[in-house]
């Protein structure tokens, strides 16, 4: 027990390690505000501050970290659920252009800058060459499309492409 009276703060550096492990995988800080917390437990033990203290000093400094720093840490760098989806999910609601006729069995449309197979959204009326459509949902390495612009308001011409 002598042992650890002496290095405290050897302790208080593991505890702050394992809040870190932990805030890895959550990715939410508060298990970072809690390792600042212990951080400041680990500085009160090598300033030779009864246990009491140390824990004290900890507690409050974890406390302050998650009042004042988490939220400004969170706004910065968390981003609202639904606001940035990634991979094929990312595509959805998207414009994309009509490069080969879309029926509901089958066509293209360049989307992102590449080439897609696509299909029709059931009642979607058929989309021709140079057309802008909507990706209303991705089935597969297919996305399925609605019509926003009608033949007449094509903005490119049918050979063209984005």
């Amino acid at each position: 027990m002598s042992w650890l009276t002496d290095h405290g703060w050897l302790a208080w550096i593991g505890i702050a390690l394992a809040l870190g492990a932990f805030e890895a995988a959550s990715v939410d800080f508060v298990f970072l505000m809690l390792a600042g917390g212990a951080l400041a437990g680990a500085i009160a033990s090598a300033a030779g501050l009864s246990f009491e203290w140390q824990v004290i000093i900890a507690v409050v400094v974890a406390a302050l970290l998650l009042v004042i720093v988490r939220p400004v840490i969170k706004k910065r760098f968390m981003v609202a659920d639904g606001a940035t989806r990634i991979g094929w999910a990312g595509h959805v609601g998207r414009s994309a252009l009509v490069t080969q006729t879309v029926t509901a069995l089958g066509g293209r449309v360049k989307l992102a800058g590449e080439t897609w197979s696509a299909r029709l959204a059931p009642g979607s009326p058929e989309c021709l060459p140079g057309q802008t459509v909507r990706v209303v949902a991705i089935e597969g390495a297919t996305a399925i499309v609605t019509a926003v612009a009608g033949p007449a308001d094509v903005p490119h011409q049918a050979g063209e492409q984005e």
